[in-house]
């Protein structure tokens, strides 16, 4: 009986926290169907009513995710950034760039599986130093900057995980306005000189380009970065 008693006492653990990580992935979706289009954010209408972000970020701050569970760990933080972002924009809003905002990236906490992150840690020490082999990472998690690729109005979830990296990573390497090529010249996102050690385990930043491209780039290219787009990518 105490045995029968230990097993269901396990198992209705780990119900709930199947549950609740289900839960958070669902009502992402909702919120960000509700609130993101073409790639920007409504922060007002976030503004005028946050309980649903508020609800998001209190579920997330209770959850447990184990990092042997790969996808269901990536999804999680990957969607937890973004809305974090989210949150440090609406509680500085009006504002027209995130960078006018005091340590949004490297002070600011938010309560997260337990813990209290900043930005910056999320995405160096939990995803980064974690994967580090996974560079399209940048291509997903949205610093609220119009030079961050496009933040999409669904959520990331394990099941299909691969797909949304392989996706928005393929989308973001073809686009004409966040890869600028010009004959023998090209010039790429200043993402790629912040954080060129994830872009050249190996080859050059252009090696890893081409591995997404339809149109490759000519080899020996000369290569610039451009200036990076932090005003908001709020919606007009």
């Amino acid at each position: 009986m105490k045995k029968t008693l230990i097993v269901l006492f396990v198992l209705s653990i780990q119900f709930g926290f199947s549950q609740t990580t289900a839960d958070f992935f669902n009502k992402t979706d909702r919120f960000l169907k509700t609130h993101v289009s073409n790639g920007r954010v409504d922060y007002k209408s976030i503004k005028k009513k946050p309980s649903g972000l508020d609800e998001l970020l209190r579920i997330a701050s209770k959850i447990k995710v184990d990092k042997s569970k790969t996808t269901t760990y990536q999804a999680f933080y990957i969607n937890a950034y973004n809305l974090a972002v989210i949150k440090g924009i609406i509680d500085n809003y009006p504002t027209k760039s995130p960078l006018d905002i005091k340590g949004f990236f490297d002070k600011n906490t938010y309560a997260l599986a337990g813990n209290k992150i900043t930005l910056n840690n999320l995405e160096n020490n939990i995803l980064r130093k974690n994967f580090p082999n996974e560079a399209r990472f940048h291509f997903v998690l949205v610093c609220a900057g119009l030079g961050c690729p496009p933040i999409i109005a669904t959520a990331y979830r394990p099941t299909v995980l691969e797909k949304q990296l392989q996706q928005q990573t393929v989308k973001a390497l073809n686009n004409p306005d966040f890869i600028k090529v010009k004959e023998e010249k090209v010039q790429i996102s200043q993402l790629f000189e912040w954080y060129k050690v994830d872009f050249t385990h190996h080859g050059s930043e252009i090696d890893y380009i081409n591995t997404f491209r339809k149109e490759k780039i000519t080899e020996g290219a000369k290569v610039s970065y451009y200036p990076y787009d932090w005003r908001l990518n709020d919606i007009q």
